[in-house]
């Protein structure tokens, strides 16, 4: 299962995330989406899992749930938008992760493109950066990867060119 992850779109999305997104059998957004028609151009491109950021509207709230639980080919998955990182997680992550177990923690909201184990937790932790050209991000990026018999492989990051200018690399 091959699955395409970005987070902190902020309302933006363009034809290079949509271009890397196509080989995808899944899409997960993990937060600050920004606009309800960037879940729209991504539910039409593969099957959506997406969680709300803090910056996220009503509408989008209606449409996401805060947290996203699941197990996927084995792998038990939870996604935050707020989550922080391997030693200094967000005020009540830690113990939902203790509790809920899973193998894969994702979160977005930093805007910096993370890819790291928590190995006192047994998790492998993921925050794809900022897809969208709103923060302080220099490079938008997102990852891509494949989850198979309950592990994930094949982990790609990707740079979808600078935030701010118009000028970007080609496809």
């Amino acid at each position: 299962m091959r699955i395409g992850l970005l987070s902190d779109t902020h309302g933006y999305l363009d034809d290079r995330i949509l271009h890397h997104l196509r080989d995808c059998d899944q899409i997960w957004h993990a937060g600050d989406i920004g606009d309800e028609s960037v879940l729209d151009q991504l539910a039409a491109v593969a099957p959506l899992r997406a969680v709300w950021g803090n910056i996220d509207s009503r509408p989008v709230r209606q449409r996401c749930h805060e947290t996203q639980l699941f197990t996927l080919n084995g792998l038990r998955v939870l996604m935050i938008h707020i989550g922080g990182y391997p030693g200094r997680y967000s005020q009540g992550v830690r113990s939902l992760l203790q509790r809920e177990r899973p193998g894969l923690f994702i979160c977005g909201h930093s805007h910096i493109l993370r890819v790291m184990p928590d190995r006192q937790l047994g998790l492998l932790h993921l925050n794809p950066g900022a897809a969208g050209r709103h923060g302080f991000h220099t490079v938008r990026t997102l990852l891509k990867f494949e989850v198979e018999a309950g592990k994930v492989t094949n982990m790609q990051a990707v740079e979808l060119g600078p935030r701010s200018s118009k000028e970007e690399p080609a496809l």
